[in-house]
Parts: C-alpha cells; structure tokens; sequence
C-alpha cells in the first residue's frame, strides 16, 4: 500500500499527514480514558529544524509524540514558571540531557548532566530540593549502582556522579514525606531513606509496597514493578509506577497507581488500574508507561510517559503527554485516549522558543552532548572529536563501528535522509550509519581503495571505490527502506549503491538493549577523517 506523502506549507512549516507514519485508531479505548474515532480526518504534524515533525500544531493543540525519537523513562520537574525534563540515555554520552520549556509543548535542550562513562544509564529522576536540582539514576554496570548528580542551575554546572550504592534495585524515585524526610523510592516497591543533603542513604532498604498485579491471561513481558514516581496532591501521595514490562507484547506495559495519607504507607491501589494500557495492536502506540504526574502552569494536570510508536520499535520509546484528571473519589485519570488524535494543549505557560534543534551540523561549533553523542565511549573519547574552519575531524578508533566508539544523533522521524562530505588518510576507514548497538548496525564505509558495507552487524561486501579518499556520501532510511548513494563532485551528481537494506528488525524485541536506530558517522583504523557540512532532513 502506497503511503501518503503529500505536504503543504502552512504558516511556513510544512505538515504531513499522520497517517504517513504508520499509526492508526485504537479499535478499542484504554481502560479509562477517552476512545478514539475511527472516522475522524487524518491529523497533520508541524514541521520544525529540518523537516522535524513537531508536536505544537500551532492552533492551541498537540500531536504527541511530545519528544519524538529515543526519548524513554521521561521525568519531569517544575521550577517557578520553567519546566526541566530528562530521559534514560543509556550507553551514549554525555547523557542525561535536560530539556527545559515554558508550556510544556516546546522543549530546547540545554546540556548533558553526565559526562563520565559509568556504564548504561536507566530511569533517572530529577527534583529541585532544597535550592538545588538532583537526578538520581540507575547505572546498569558490574555492580549496578544508584547514582546522583546535582546542580544550583539546570544549566549547570552539574557536579560528578556520586554512588549511593544499592545494587539490587532500579529506578529510583525521590520523595519528601509530609515529615521533611527524603526518600528513594525503588523497583519491587522497595525504599530507602536519604540523607539531608540527599547525597548518600541512611539505613537499609525496607518493603513498603505490594503493586497491582494484573489478570493472569494478559500478554505482558513480565511482572516487573519499575519507574516509582511520588507526587502529593491534597490529602495523599500517590505512587505512579509500572508494570508488565517495557518492551515485548505491545499490550504489555501499563501505569498504575497507590495512595497514602503518609509518605510511610500504608499504600492503597487504585481501583481503576491499570490507569494506562494499550489494549490493541491497531493504537497508535504500543507499551505505554513509566509515567510522571505534575502540575501545568495553568493549574490543570499532566503526565509525560514513554511509548513505541506503532511498527516503529526501531525510533525507540518516545515521550508522549497526557493529560490529568483528578475525580471526585480522590482519584485520577488520564484523558488523552490512545493519543493518535490532537488534544487540546496546556495553557497558560509561554513558549520559550522553536521546539529541538536542528540535526543538520555545519561544525562551525563543537556540539558534543546537546547533539552528538559517543557510544560507549573510552575515558578520553571526547579527544577524539575536535572542529576547525567548519571541518569536524573525528581520530580513527578501533578496527570498524563495532569498536570505533561512532558519534550518533538521535533521530524521530520514521523516514528521513543524512549526507556529509567525508575525507579520510591514507589508512583510515570512514562513513555513515543507522547504528543500534555493536552487534546491530548497518551503513556504508570506504577507505582509500574500497568501500565496505556493514549489514546486521558485521562487515560485508567490499567493492571497488573510485572516488578515492574523498567523497559524498547519502544515507536514506525511508521507513526501514535503507539506500546509499555517493557523489565525486559536490552533489551535482549522485550515484546509486548497489547495496539495499531493510532494517525494520534492528530494535529491542530482537536485540535488546532498549536502544533505538540511530544516524551517525564513524572512524576507524588511523589517521582521521574529516566530516563536512553533515546535512539532516525528515522526508
């Protein structure tokens, strides 16, 4: 079936037909919320930085995805008028990167909290307490640990990472209790209390919470109580967690919710749950949860939680927002259906500005963190990168992508193309890539004398190169449709490789990880390459 691509322009920024994404209306509504319309017209997605698909329609209403690409286990915190949001940013760094915005709907990246290579980062949570902001997260390593980092400024300077230790756990989720107290709330519903200063524990783990469990006959992952987010509203806490697991069946994972009248229990589970669940394989987005709850700057309420868009488990789970109904039995629901539709967008905030960053780099600026990232990099990576007279010149590392430490974007459209101009020493091998993990990538390289294909994670076919040490290269991914083509004179002609792929299956499901696809460039052997006018654009 041929997809709609039509665009228009509107107010100067292009729109594209949702249904061009592959998603669809629910056939039936989550478990308390509103159902969706079957017979309702297509919505259009705004455009922003390079053709991006953006969630502010422009008329006082949204589309989710809020962040679209790899955007999981969002957390969020309100600060006076600002908001600041981070996400698990898992093997790349810098990571943790804090986003901030002023109506909820437009979000700009500021900087990365994390620049030293702990290992996988899971879950974070960030809070403002006691005039500083924390994100407290898991590091998955040997030994796991919790860690936290801490800031006067979002903007930071962040401090480096201390250990809080506690190796049998995930998650963590800060809380004061109505006592002053502060806590890290746990996976399996387990707590530890904080010290003052929130930099270290006191005492040991204890059990607090027993979590809904759901109908034996449902198609989950796994039990899994993860992602613990304490908010207080009136006369209760309430623990938002999840449940069924974060990947596997797309009707798997699911928020729930518990309230207490103190922050030391006991918990009462909701009799709504699951307050969040994809129900049909035909919603918009599968395996919904790891929710936060807070207040928006016009009084009502929102959360943000992660989700797969539907057939595209390859762009990661993305960030989508919900909005908060508190009900008369104390209560809450969400109220955004299967959010394939525009909803109306939180009011009374301000925008702040245009929503992302452009993808697109002519290295006139070194933008490693807010931008590109490193893959599992070694202690000294950053070295590796500088720029000069809008040239990136990236050292050669390792043998291929698989040990080269490969700078990557993210990425949140399901089709899009990249193209620089590379230039590679003699012995250097250099490239572009959709880059999963070690073990799952696929791009297109060359050295002075050959090219060489890189397919399901290994080096293939090595034809011959005639364009020598420098070239042009384009990558498209139309919706896991992978071309090449390359260029010897500056674009004005464009040659086909003939090498196709198809990498629908390079995502968690097959692989694990929690990963998503992602664009970037690479260098391996020695010497350098140098990367030029690196240009992004969603189809």
């Amino acid at each position: 079936m041929k997809l709609d691509r039509r665009e228009a322009m509107v107010a100067g920024i292009g729109v594209l037909s949702f249904a061009s994404t592959g998603a669809a209306t629910a056939q039936a509504a989550v478990p308390g919320t509103a159902p969706a319309h079957k017979d309702a017209a297509p919505a259009q997605y705004r455009r922003g930085f390079d053709n991006q698909r953006i969630a502010d329609l422009g008329d006082s209403r949204y589309l989710n995805p809020l962040m679209a690409g790899d955007h999981p286990d969002p957390t969020i915190v309100r600060h006076g008028k600002d908001y600041y949001m981070t996400f698990s940013t898992f093997d790349s760094y810098p990571g943790l990167v804090v986003w901030h915005s002023r109506d909820l709907v437009n979000w700009r990246p500021l900087t990365a909290a994390l620049t030293k290579n702990l290992g996988s980062v899971w879950a974070p949570d960030i809070s403002w307490h006691g005039g500083r902001f924390f994100i407290y997260f898991t590091v998955k390593a040997s030994p796991n640990a919790q860690y936290v980092v801490w800031a006067e400024k979002a903007e930071g300077p962040w401090s480096e990472p201390v250990s809080l230790g506690l190796p049998d756990h995930i998650d963590p989720g800060h809380a004061v209790g109505e006592d002053g107290s502060r806590w890290l709330f746990l996976s399996g519903g387990d707590r530890i209390r904080l010290a003052e200063d929130g930099l270290s524990t006191v005492g040991t783990v204890e059990h607090v919470y027993d979590p809904w469990h759901y109908p034996d006959d449902w198609d989950v992952e796994g039990f899994s109580p993860e992602g613990p987010k304490i908010v207080r509203h009136g006369e209760y806490f309430y623990l938002v967690t999840a449940v069924g697991g974060t990947a596997g069946p797309p009707t798997g994972h699911m928020v729930i919710a518990a309230r207490s009248k103190s922050i030391h229990g006991p918990w009462e589970n909701c009799p709504h749950n699951p307050i969040v669940r994809t129900t049909d394989l035909s919603e918009a987005w599968w395996s919904r949860g790891h929710a936060t709850l807070f207040e928006g700057p016009g009084g009502d309420w929102w959360s943000v939680y992660h989700g797969y868009e539907k057939d595209f488990w390859t762009l990661g789970r993305q960030t989508l927002l919900d909005p908060v109904t508190w009900t008369a039995d104390g209560w809450f629901r969400m109220e955004g259906g299967d959010l394939s539709r525009p909803l109306a967008a939180p009011k009374g905030g301000s925008k702040a500005g245009p929503h992302g960053m452009p993808l697109s780099d002519d290295f006139s600026t070194l933008e490693i963190g807010r931008r590109w990232n490193f893959f599992k990099p070694a202690p000294d990576e950053a070295k590796r990168a500088r720029v000069a007279d809008r040239t990136l010149h990236l050292t050669a590392s390792g043998t291929a992508p698989v040990n080269s430490s490969p700078l990557l974007l993210i990425a949140g459209d399901p089709a899009y193309e990249f193209q620089c101009e590379i230039e590679i020493d003699p012995g250097t091998t250099a490239g572009l890539l959709l880059f999963y993990d070690q073990q799952l990538y696929c791009g297109l390289g060359f050295d002075a004398d050959k090219f060489v294909t890189h397919q399901y994670g290994i080096e293939r076919g090595r034809p011959a190169n005639p364009h020598g040490r420098r070239m042009l290269m384009r990558v498209r991914n139309d919706r896991h449709i992978v071309s090449f083509h390359t260029s010897a004179d500056g674009g004005k002609t464009w040659k086909r490789f003939d090498r196709g792929m198809e990498v629908s299956g390079y995502h968690h499901n097959v692989r694990g990880g929690f990963l998503m696809l992602r664009p970037g460039l690479y260098a391996a052997g020695k010497g350098e390459a140098r990367f030029r006018n690196f240009r992004f654009r969603a189809l």
